[in-house]
């Protein structure tokens, strides 16, 4: 189980403090498929961010499986189990997608296994699997490899930081598909950001955030009605405003 105890983070701006999470207590039991939503910088993506460590909260508590993780780094944090998709991913010159693959698992995968991992994101394998993490690839064939390279990884909590960027309707319905068969298979937890309707209908738990707050958190069926309500009603979320807390 994933808990976060009375979790804050500002950043100095002009040197005063600016607030981009304010006091968050929520948890994610062991496996269940949350999605994140809510405004444009409303703090979701931060919120992500600090559970993989990748920001360290300025006040508060992150516990998983019963142990503090709080200080611990991303490495440290991801040889406990824990996966992060970006929303813009890096790129490696010289490593293949194969190889990038078998690093994710931990051993070398064999070429079906590949094949099925890249077909899963709507990739056509023969034409991925030899070519290099370089800047060769789109934005939206990067984003999907990283995506492959999470469903090769055994993890406790898989994060996807908004996974439908880039990525076409075909591909889109595919990857809804993956994340079906992830939640009820290898991934323990699988924590989602956003805004896409049919992946927040997948949903066993859904957090809004607003305001750097959880504004809700409940089941699917209780608050994604509400939630396509108010979308109808305001032709989107509510919030103070639309910062940078993204």
């Amino acid at each position: 189980m994933l808990k976060l105890e009375n979790i804050s983070f500002s950043v100095d701006v002009d040197g005063q403090g600016l607030g981009i999470i304010d006091n968050i207590s929520l948890e994610i039991p062991d496996g269940a498929f949350t999605v994140i939503t809510g405004p444009n910088g409303g703090g979701k993506s931060t919120l992500a961010r600090l559970i993989m460590g990748i920001e360290k909260p300025t006040s508060g508590k992150i516990i998983y499986n019963g142990t503090d993780i709080t200080d611990l780094s991303v490495t440290e944090r991801a040889k406990l189990g824990i996966g992060f998709a970006f929303q813009h991913p890096p790129r490696f010159k010289g490593l293949t997608v194969r190889r990038l693959l078998s690093l994710a698992a931990g051993y070398e995968l064999p070429e079906d296994e590949c094949c099925s991992y890249l077909t899963s994101v709507g990739l056509c394998s023969k034409d991925y699997l030899n070519r290099e993490m370089d800047n060769s690839l789109s934005g939206g064939e990067a984003k999907r490899i990283e995506i492959a390279t999470l469903m090769a990884r055994k993890l406790g909590i898989a994060i996807f930081d908004e996974p439908e960027a880039g990525i076409d309707l075909w591909s889109f319905s595919m990857l809804v598909e993956s994340f079906k068969a992830m939640s009820s298979g290898n991934h323990n937890s699988v924590i989602v950001i956003s805004h896409q309707e049919r992946i927040m209908q997948l949903a066993d738990t859904m957090i809004v955030i607003a305001d750097g707050k959880v504004r809700t958190i409940g089941p699917k069926e209780e608050v994604f009605p509400a939630l396509m309500g108010e979308f109808s009603e305001n032709c989107g979320f509510r919030g103070k405003e639309a910062g940078a807390n993204e």
